[in-house]
């Protein structure tokens, strides 16, 4: 059995990606790693691997309470403070009014527990974008917990849900900064991706992601398919070590064993070497869960519209496109 992590709220902060492949930070804010190392005290950001189609809403998050030898700095101060409002009230979101494209992911509220995760998170990502888009103040304090959680932003897009940007933290961070700031971030500085535009609103699809339940394993084989994530730590050819992540969803989505997951990872940590069972045993491995939650801008649309008139909210509505 593995041996449970607890994920702290004062631990030094981390940004990564679904695929977790850790790039050297350039700059204090998140999503503006270049590539690179995972080198000792280097701040790192990542993002799904669009390379395998992944275009999972999967997002992964590091146990944040554990200080690692390659530490990942935070990715800089919480953006998005600003409360003021012209955008939904802190009572607007609702999730009464969200059903048909909302979609709680695999493995969310597992063994019984009140999930945290909920259709008013996605909503208040969409009214953060939907505001910078526009060119409004960002949206006020929304009323859902803020507590801390490792947490990832998920955007894909139109009729086959294409990946459109992906990016998180491994770090606990409160989820109304945390929202804020990795809302933007998986919108406008993947690297994968030219930053969003209007345009492209009324095809997306928000997911939102919390990880749980970390915890370390001495079998690299120790985890489930399907149900865990997995974060893993080893050394490259040149002794550096590095780490990658994929989230619960990815390995099911793409028909992969547990070997296979594993030599993806490692490919995607940039190890080269040919892969044998004896490297794979030297591997660090850590399992997580995540609650997930995902909602279309159709539904976002119509819950606005209802708070719109209920609240007298003073800026228009974007028109509402169907899929072309």
């Amino acid at each position: 059995m593995g041996r449970k992590r607890c994920v702290g709220a004062d631990c030094s902060k981390m940004a990564a990606g679904c695929c977790g492949v850790k790039k050297q930070k350039l700059s204090g804010s998140p999503g503006s790693g270049g590539p690179g190392g995972a080198g000792s005290g280097v701040a790192g950001t990542g993002h799904c691997g669009s390379d395998l189609g992944i275009a999972s809403s999967s997002t992964v998050v590091a146990a944040g309470s554990v200080n690692r030898a390659n530490g990942l700095g935070g990715p800089g101060g919480s953006s998005g403070s600003n409360t003021s409002a012209l955008s939904p009230t802190p009572g607007g979101y609702n999730s009464a009014a969200l059903s048909p494209n909302l979609s709680p992911g695999p493995g969310s509220g597992s063994g019984g527990r009140k999930m945290v995760v909920s259709a008013e998170m996605c909503c208040f990502c969409f009214d953060v974008l939907y505001c910078h888009l526009y060119g409004y103040q960002p949206p006020r304090t929304p009323r859902f917990t803020n507590d801390p959680y490792p947490l990832f932003v998920t955007w894909k897009a139109g009729r086959d849900k294409r990946l459109r940007g992906c990016i998180g933290t491994f770090s606990a961070m409160n989820l109304h900064s945390g929202l804020r700031e990795y809302t933007l971030t998986s919108a406008l500085k993947d690297s994968r991706f030219p930053p969003m535009t209007r345009d492209e609103l009324p095809r997306l699809f928000c997911s939102v992601s919390l990880l749980t339940n970390f915890e370390d394993v001495g079998d690299y084989l120790d985890w489930e398919v399907g149900v865990h994530g997995i974060r893993i730590e080893f050394f490259n050819e040149k002794g550096s070590k590095r780490t990658a992540t994929y989230l619960p969803e990815v390995a099911k989505e793409q028909g992969w064993d547990h070997i296979q997951t594993i030599d993806s990872l490692l490919r995607k940590g940039g190890y080269k070497a040919p892969i044998t069972n004896d490297f794979r045993k030297t591997i660090k491995l850590t399992r997580y869960r995540s609650e997930k939650m995902t909602m279309s801008y159709a539904d976002y649309i119509a819950h606005r519209q209802h708070h719109h008139y209920q609240n007298g909210i003073g800026h228009p509505l974007p028109p509402y496109n169907h899929y072309s």
